[in-house]
C-alpha cells in the first residue's frame, strides 16, 4: 500500500504548524495581548483570538479555542490547539479517536 498517497487525501491547506520560539515580550505586553485575545474570543472572533494566543503561548486560551473547534466538529484543529497549549488531558482522547479512524481507513484500503 502506498501510504503517502493514502494520506495525501487528508491534507488541508493549513496543515499543522511548527512552533519553535515565540517572540520575546514583557509581561505587561503579553497580558495586554491575552486580554485582547479574550475579548476577541468572547465576541466570536475565534481566529483572531487563536492568532494572539499562539503568539503569546496562552495555554488557557489555546485550550478554549480547541474546545470551540472540537464542538464545531473540527477535531484535528482542536488537537493542534490542545497540543500547543499543552493540554494532554484533552489531546489524548482525540489522539485515540483519530487513530481508530486512521486504522479503519487503512483496513478498508487494504481490504479493497
Amino acid at each position: 500500500m502506498d501510504y503517502k498517497k493514502f494520506f495525501e487525501r487528508f491534507e488541508s491547506p493549513q496543515g499543522f504548524i511548527k512552533t519553535a520560539a515565540r517572540p520575546s515580550m514583557d509581561g505587561s505586553t503579553k497580558a495586554a495581548l491575552n486580554r485582547k485575545g479574550n475579548i476577541l474570543f468572547n465576541k466570536g472572533d475565534i481566529e483572531g483570538a487563536r492568532r494572539i494566543f499562539i503568539t503569546t503561548g496562552y495555554s488557557d486560551g489555546l485550550s478554549r479555542v480547541g474546545d470551540h473547534y472540537k464542538a464545531s466538529g473540527r477535531p484535528l484543529d482542536a488537537l493542534k490547539m490542545y497540543w500547543i497549549a499543552p493540554d494532554r488531558s484533552k489531546a489524548e482522547p482525540l489522539i485515540e479517536q483519530l487513530s481508530e479512524i486512521v486504522k479503519h481507513f487503512i483496513y478498508e484500503e487494504e481490504k479493497n
